[in-house]
């Protein structure tokens, strides 16, 4: 005896009818409710969303696809290139930029995100006159940098890392930079670099 005569379903029909039911559910989720609650979504190729943020002090209105992150719509669309793509993956640190003050990595972050935030990045670091932050002074007195890949994550790291108060001794510098990876090895110099940072801060 078939299935078919036994009264039972057979499972090609079966995954016919979960089929249907599965194309169904768009159509019956449609409803107010749920558009009003995505009206927001870009859904169109090509869509793109505003966003505002200011970035070393200059206001910028940006129309970007949402995915972009703020590490490319700082190098790629305002063409400040000083924050560097390493890993884009969050784990060398080469992307870091202050967002509010916070360091965070950009390359984590979504633009659209950062909207209304206050950005700096390691172009926003020296004053108006043109004088070096102590943090990038000091890097270049302690000469800690190579290839100078890693160097502006790193000292937007030190600065974050010095405004936390994570700097009292070498141990305290090497745990709370350890986010910034050097492949040339340049570790020594950079807690010397970050310990005359936070000296001169304290004269």
């Amino acid at each position: 005896m078939t299935n078919e005569t036994s009264g039972n379903v057979d499972r090609r029909k079966f995954l016919n009818m979960a089929g249907t039911a599965a194309a169904m559910v768009p159509v019956a989720a449609d409803s107010s409710a749920w558009a009003q609650t995505n009206s927001m979504i870009p859904t169109a190729v090509g869509a793109s969303v505003q966003t505002n943020f200011t970035l070393n002090g200059r206001l910028e209105r940006l129309n970007l696809d949402p995915r972009t992150t703020l590490l490319d719509a700082v190098r790629e669309h305002l063409g400040l290139t000083g924050s560097k793509k390493g890993c884009d993956h969050g784990q060398c640190g080469a992307c870091t930029v202050l967002v509010n003050g916070k360091r965070i990595l950009s390359c984590l972050t979504l633009a659209a995100a950062s909207a209304g935030a206050d950005i700096t990045t390691i172009e926003g670091l020296k004053s108006a006159e043109g004088k070096l932050h102590p943090v990038q002074q000091a890097f270049i007195d302690h000469d800690a940098f190579q290839c100078g890949y890693c160097t502006p994550g790193q000292i937007m790291s030190a600065v974050g890392c010095l405004a936390e108060g994570n700097a009292d001794d070498d141990a305290s510098i090497r745990e709370f930079m350890s986010g910034n990876l050097c492949r040339c090895a340049a570790y020594p110099n950079i807690v010397e670099a970050v310990k005359q940072a936070r000296d001169s801060q304290d004269s």
